[in-house]
């Protein structure tokens, strides 16, 4: 007989349907089940017709959680700016947490917490670990002699969520945890999944484009480990999009584009073709957060984890 989860959503924007649509298709392979209840605004979108039925039940985020409200794995993806009292308000109803990255809007917190949730499961999403290509730079490019790494993430701010004023999202508001340092914090949370945390970093991170934003549009850095340098740009602006990783060996430079899904042997002359389906490495991340759960493996995305990896974009390492 399966495992049936009680299940909490807290907001449920794009990124949370995602995921709800997701774990309870990793659920079904695994012969389990769940049931969700939904924490939202106070001033909730009606749910779409292939969602409402799934939900047990929608309660506003700002009301106490019922007494009876205990919960195998609650999902923050609510604003980065809520997460903190999130965790501390749902801290007494689960022993589980997935938290949507980034872990959190500022390092300036009551680090209190990471002592409060000791004992509590809190794993923080990085789903671009589990991108194809990445997968692959991590199993068959010997990384102890990479020379040179360089990252680079650039694409159009009001072309990331259609029919949605980019204006009006958390991405454009700096007191919402807006800003490209940190919206795009999957490239250092990959490089040091890769490379380990660097012993050395510096960055420049500022508004230059015309976008109607008060958010950060830019942030570069370039940083090192006892063995590779590294170099990241990151912005909102670019309008031809691109999400490269570039990786400089001694005998070859090899050239990773995300979104073609491809590994260029530049010297060598070879190239993989790989399947870079968003929603499939959406899917493996959620059964590795699965595994961990069920104690088949370690979690590798703490708290603690996520938020050097925020100290380093955020330029505070």
């Amino acid at each position: 007989m399966g495992i049936h989860y009680n299940i909490a959503f807290t907001g449920f924007g794009s990124i949370a349907r995602r995921h709800f649509q997701n774990i309870r298709a990793c659920l079904a392979e695994r012969g389990d089940s769940c049931s969700v209840d939904l924490y939202h605004s106070d001033s909730p979108r009606p749910l779409p017709p292939d969602t409402a039925p799934f939900i047990a039940r929608e309660l506003p985020f700002s009301a106490p959680i019922p007494d009876d409200a205990h919960y195998d794995v609650v999902f923050v993806t609510n604003p980065t700016s809520m997460h903190l009292d999130t965790l501390r308000k749902f801290s007494g109803h689960t022993a589980v947490f997935f938290v949507e990255k980034p872990v959190f809007d500022q390092t300036s917190i009551d680090k209190s917490i990471f002592s409060e949730l000791r004992d509590t499961t809190c794993y923080v999403a990085c789903p671009l670990r589990y991108h194809p290509v990445l997968a692959y730079v991590r199993e068959h490019v010997p990384l102890q002699q990479v020379i040179s790494a360089r990252a680079i993430c650039s694409s159009y701010l009001p072309d990331w969520r259609p029919g949605q004023d980019y204006r009006q999202c958390y991405s454009a508001h700096r007191d919402m945890g807006g800003g490209v340092g940190i919206d795009l914090i999957h490239e250092w949370d990959y490089l040091v999944h890769l490379f380990g945390l660097p012993q050395e970093c510096h960055s420049i991170q500022t508004k230059l484009s015309g976008l109607e934003i008060d958010s950060d549009d830019l942030a570069i850095y370039i940083a090192r480990t006892a063995t590779t340098s590294i170099e990241v740009h990151l912005d909102y602006f670019g309008r031809h999009a691109m999400r490269t990783l570039d990786l400089l060996l001694p005998d070859d430079s090899l050239h990773c584009d995300l979104l073609e899904g491809t590994i260029d042997y530049q010297r060598e002359g070879r190239k993989i073709h790989l399947d870079a389906q968003r929603n499939n490495f959406q899917l493996h991340e959620l059964e590795h957060f699965l595994d961990i759960i069920q104690h088949h493996t370690n979690n590798d995305s703490t708290l603690e984890h996520a938020f050097n990896v925020l100290r380093i974009a955020k330029g505070e390492y």
